[in-house]
């Protein structure tokens, strides 16, 4: 029995997807449930597993687009699984018969002449030490001929090519990437954005994950990082300033009453934005958790469409790879998203005096059709206020059982 494996729908409003990778070859025995292909959609990558064991035959190429439904290979479930890697039989190629090479011709000694562009015998050693082309100098001997004279004279024009590599490569974009790309264009086309930018004090937050990070891992088992204290505080920031937690559909702005928090991981595929659901029910443990989770099956391309659909506002946070300050794009239908930058030690003024201290630049950019900026300001300083006092506006006062220690 030969078992057609078509495309599987990977969620709700995909219609297509692309091959990217077969992981095995046409021919092969494959087992049920097998890995056999990786399919990119417009907002993931997934795998493909074989419905049967059999011998399949593959119906499509790699980077080829294949509608869901549509036949992608064939499992012959009849065949018996071969037993051992069967010997290899070599073909014998039959010697080739050798023609009579045709002896070259003789080229005949070119006679030197003044032909225009030409440059002499020592102009032509200057140019050659100087890297630059004959045809890009103007000659002022006879017929136009290159002298030593222009050549001394002549200097590398901008934008000569001076005899290093100018190779170029082409690779086709994954869907994925494509879809990205789209839907950052659409972002900035069709939304009114605009960023507001603050600074924040991080000592307070340095001086609780110094005191508490090997005890709280130590119980938990994950790390205490900053991505749960930005989490708690922007889901603060978002109940005193529900407008940033809305999102235009049509004429109409919908606002919701749970803070669904995507965070954007970049992972071997191009950037994906795994949800945290209900971030506002979750403690430091339960984002942390959750976060390691999610950024885990991003990177090793095991997200799921569901896993990254529905958001309601964003964090990403360029400062892993160095950002000192950006201006990040909405995700939409998102209307906020918040960036986090590097961390870096700079002089503050502190209780009247310089202080040295360890300081993040945050970004909010928002989508000025549904939040003004009384808002946008006000939410980035409610962000700016709980990172700065944790203890208080975070933690009711009380650490260890915020922590859960």
């Amino acid at each position: 029995m030969v078992l057609e494996m078509k495309v599987p729908s990977p969620g709700e409003s995909i219609t297509e997807v692309e091959i990217a990778e077969w992981l095995v070859a046409d021919g092969d025995y494959v087992e049920k449930d097998q890995a056999i292909a990786e399919v990119d959609s417009d907002k993931a990558t997934l795998e493909l597993p074989a419905e049967e064991s059999g011998i399949i035959t593959l119906k499509a190429e790699v980077g080829d687009a294949v509608a869901v439904g549509e036949v992608v290979c064939l499992i012959d479930t009849s065949a018996k699984k071969p037993e051992g890697d069967a010997p290899k039989v070599e073909k014998k190629e039959e010697p080739k018969k050798e023609e009579p090479k045709e002896e070259p011709k003789k080229a005949e000694p070119k006679k030197e002449t003044y032909a225009s562009g030409t440059p002499s015998p020592a102009a032509k050693k200057i140019l050659d030490e100087k890297g630059i082309e004959p045809s890009s100098v103007s000659g002022s001997g006879r017929d136009g001929r290159i002298t030593k004279e222009d050549a001394a004279k002549a200097v590398p024009s901008m934008g000569t090519p001076t005899g290093g590599n100018r190779g170029e490569t082409r690779s086709k974009l994954s869907m994925l990437r494509r879809k990205v790309a789209e839907r950052l264009v659409a972002a900035k086309n069709e939304t009114a954005m605009l960023t507001t930018f603050n600074e924040v004090d991080m000592s307070a937050i340095f001086k609780l994950r110094d005191q508490y990070k090997e005890e709280f891992k130590d119980k938990h088992g994950v790390g205490l990082g900053f991505m749960s204290f930005f989490t708690k505080a922007v889901i603060r920031a978002l109940q005193m300033y529900p407008a940033v937690n809305s999102m235009i559909d049509g004429k109409e702005m919908i606002s919701y009453d749970f803070c669904d928090i995507s965070i954007a991981v970049s992972g071997p595929k191009g950037l994906m934005v795994p949800v945290i659901r209900n971030a506002e029910n979750l403690t430091f443990r339960g984002i942390e958790a959750e976060v390691k989770r999610l950024a885990l099956r991003a990177r090793e391309g095991e997200i799921t469409v569901d896993e990254m659909t529905g958001g309601t506002f964003t964090i990403t946070n360029g400062g892993v790879f160095g950002s000192m300050l950006s201006t990040p794009i909405i995700n939409p239908p998102q209307s906020g998203i918040l960036g986090m930058h590097n961390i870096v030690e700079r002089a503050i003024v502190r209780d009247g005096a310089i202080a040295i201290a360890p300081v993040m630049y945050v970004a909010l950019s928002y989508d000025h059709r549904i939040i003004d900026g009384k808002e946008s300001v006000g939410f980035l300083v409610a962000v700016k206020e709980a990172l700065e006092s944790p203890e208080e506006l975070l933690m009711d006062g009380n650490v260890k059982k915020a922590l859960e220690l």
